[in-house]
């Protein structure tokens, strides 16, 4: 989240910082086409979004993710970075603070805005559910 902010303030001018999350869009790992289906979309996105979320054997988050969109796409590589490779439970003791911290929250249209909090509350609820199977499954 510090890597995002930092690489985010270099740039002062808000074109730049758009290029910069177009940019991190069009370097995102395309898609498996098995996550492309209805039930990997989020919610609450106005653009189509995917994100798909299975953990590593070593507990960690991998995260995929797309969107028809170029800056929401952008965005969804911006929270893939953050995220990804992260445990459930680091997800879960985080907070999304950062999105402030980068100028998301106020330089995004509102419609996009909501959707990027979308995307947010999607990768929290993947990572309680790992987080709740590893429970389970530990020793007591």
């Amino acid at each position: 989240m510090r890597a995002m902010v930092a690489e985010f303030s270099q740039d002062s001018e808000w074109e730049a910082k758009y290029a910069r999350v177009i940019q991190k869009g069009k370097a995102l790992a395309e898609l498996p086409a098995a996550y492309r289906d209805e039930k990997f979309k989020v919610k609450g996105c106005q653009s189509q979004v995917w994100l798909h979320a299975e953990l590593s054997p070593e507990g960690r988050l991998l995260l995929h993710g797309d969107s028809d969109a170029v800056i929401v796409r952008g965005l969804v590589a911006c929270l893939i970075e953050v995220y990804n490779l992260a445990t459930p439970s680091e997800v879960l003791a985080s907070s999304p603070n950062f999105l402030k911290d980068v100028g998301f929250d106020s330089h995004l249209s509102p419609s996009r805005a909501n959707g990027l909090h979308a995307m947010v509350k999607q990768i929290y609820l993947y990572a309680t559910a790992f987080d709740a199977m590893a429970r389970l499954k530990s020793p007591r």
